[in-house]
């Protein structure tokens, strides 16, 4: 890898943030017959009188602007309108309706899937330069643009009111795709999902004509758009319209003051990396260290336990990494902190008959730690990668341990960047119905992301083959998926897998519907009807219409 040694490759990877690290934001429509190709950049005049920037191929700026973190997907649009203000979004999504062009939008560029990149997209439209965030008084909301990168939005929240959104951890992914997948970081065992604190979005939306108009949707009891708030808390993004702006309040807010209607992070935390090497591994210790790390998670899932703070991910790497590591963060201001520090990092290790080495402990402030501090922030490596998620209501089983073992030790596959990020889930997250949002996994106590990063295009097939098999053996029991059952409960969205929705790849008989959405989706595809019904926005995972 030019520039980046294969050493610090390995350790950035091994180190991405799990929790957000790629979220769709994306929508697309039908393809339609492609405008020419210009070797030049246009400006369009939108409805307000401003201009929304087009860039085409042959403009330097084109590569940049056609290609996010995952290069496996690199798109030839027609154009990519750089849109700065809602109306310039408007104006955008209504010339690609009324030319008949199929189109996406990107926010971040952490897409997993080509739900940006694929043939049929021929206009991108690009809110990376909407990235306002402010405070609306008289709605008593906190309004956040789609470009607005997750580290900005923390930054800017903490810093001018003291407060934020427990969302991903992940400081360059942007905001517009991680808060419609359902979001979540190191902070949702406290205060749930960044979902659970949405109050509204404003959004453009194509009606059956194929005309583009502005709305506004909100969960209050009475809005009659609030079906539509509802599919925006889960349903992923590239579904219904195309979001100008979230509007956040948590539910129980009270008061005028800013200060008082989003979450209050701790003022500092205790972090903790921490690693294993494989040359003292055995299958009994590993097997015993991922079945305590399962364990304690069902023990300790409870939003009023002394860990409610406590967020960790235990990242198994394959063995030709040479060691694997966990990364953990509890609220320097809970009783014995420290204490119950040492208190976790003993019971996950208990019985292994192995020694864990300290790399990292200190007390930091807690927006260094979300938006600096490399353990869960990583680096944005854009690198190729496949992922895949899972779900658990209870700890590991033995089939589950074997098949982790199996892959993870394997002689015939020998590549460091290969991982599962197994994350901690529950507390304040599983006291929110399954109904009230569109994320139905409501009762699991883990996340798990398994994924895997390389380089070169000619080793595509070896990679996948590796990822595919070993998350089916994982799921063999269950058809090769997280089916819903008493250990497992599907999948998450915002960690998209086209795999799912292909009946070569999972062949257990599940829609891939199912697994992200459970019965929720019949709600979605109403939704779907009612606010996208010429399908306009779609791609390989959207959502279909009744």
């Amino acid at each position: 890898m030019q520039g980046h040694s294969r050493r610090a490759f390995v350790r950035d990877v091994a180190l991405i943030g799990g929790a957000t690290a790629v979220l769709p934001a994306v929508t697309a429509a039908p393809a339609a017959a492609a405008e020419p190709s210009k070797a030049t950049a246009a400006v369009a005049a939108d409805d307000a009188g401003s201009t929304v920037v087009t860039v085409r191929p042959g403009d330097r700026r084109y590569p940049d602007l056609t290609w996010g973190s995952n290069q496996r997907w690199v798109g030839t649009p027609d154009n990519v309108q750089l849109a700065g203000t809602p109306a310039q979004v408007l104006t955008a999504v209504q010339q690609a309706v009324s030319g008949g062009r199929g189109f996406a939008v990107r926010s971040g560029g952490h897409c997993y899937e080509d739900f940006v990149t694929a043939d049929r997209v021929r206009t991108v439209i690009d809110l990376s330069g909407l990235k306002a965030i402010g405070y609306d008084e008289t709605r008593r909301v906190f309004h956040v643009e789609p470009g607005a990168r997750l580290g900005d939005v923390y930054r800017t929240l903490y810093h001018q009111w003291g407060v934020t959104l427990p969302g991903g951890s992940c400081p360059t992914v942007g905001i517009g795709g991680h808060v419609a997948g359902g979001g979540y970081g190191p902070l949702s065992r406290r205060h749930g999902l960044i979902v659970d604190h949405l109050w509204g979005m404003e959004l453009v939306v194509v009606d059956s004509a194929g005309k583009a108009s502005k709305v506004v949707a909100t969960r209050e009891a009475n809005d009659p758009n609030r079906g539509l708030w509802w599919a925006h808390t889960g349903g992923g993004g590239g579904n219904f319209g195309v979001v100008t702006r979230y509007l956040f309040r948590s539910p129980d807010a009270t008061g005028t003051s800013p200060a008082d209607q989003l979450p209050k992070p701790p003022s500092e935390v205790i972090v903790s990396n921490v690693t294993w090497s494989w040359s003292d591994m055995t299958e009994a210790a590993f097997t015993r260290l991922l079945r305590n790390f399962g364990k304690w998670y069902e023990t300790n899932g409870s939003p009023d336990s002394p860990y409610a703070t406590l967020f960790s991910q235990l990242k198994p790497q394959h063995k030709s990494a040479g060691s694997f590591s966990m990364t953990t963060q509890i609220d320097a201001s809970v009783p014995n902190a420290a204490a119950l520090l040492d208190s976790y990092l003993a019971a996950v290790n208990e019985g292994t008959g192995v020694n864990f080495r300290v790399d990292d402990r200190r007390r930091i402030s807690w927006l260094h730690a979300v938006t600096q501090w490399p353990g869960f922030t990583g680096t944005d490596t854009t690198t190729r990668f496949k992922g895949k998620s899972a779900y658990m209501r209870r700890g590991f089983t033995d089939a589950n341990l074997k098949a982790f073992w199996t892959h993870m030790t394997r002689t015939d596959y020998a590549h460091p960047a290969s991982l599962v990020m197994i994350t901690s889930y529950g507390g304040r997250t599983n006291t929110v119905p399954a109904a009230d949002t569109a994320v139905p996994q409501r009762d699991s106590i883990l996340k798990l992301h398994y994924v895997s990063f390389w380089t070169d295009p000619a080793q595509d097939a070896t990679h996948l083959d590796w990822i595919r098999s070993f998350y089916q053996d994982v799921y063999a029991a269950s058809g090769g998926v997280p089916a819903a059952n008493a250990d497992t409960d599907g999948c998450f969205i915002n960690y998209a897998d086209a795999d799912l929705a292909d009946s070569r790849h999972n062949t257990s008989g599940i829609p891939w519907h199912e697994l992200y959405f459970k019965s929720g989706y019949r709600r979605l595809q109403t939704v779907k009807a009612q606010w996208d019904p010429k399908n306009i926005f779609n791609h390989s995972l959207s959502i279909k219409a009744v």
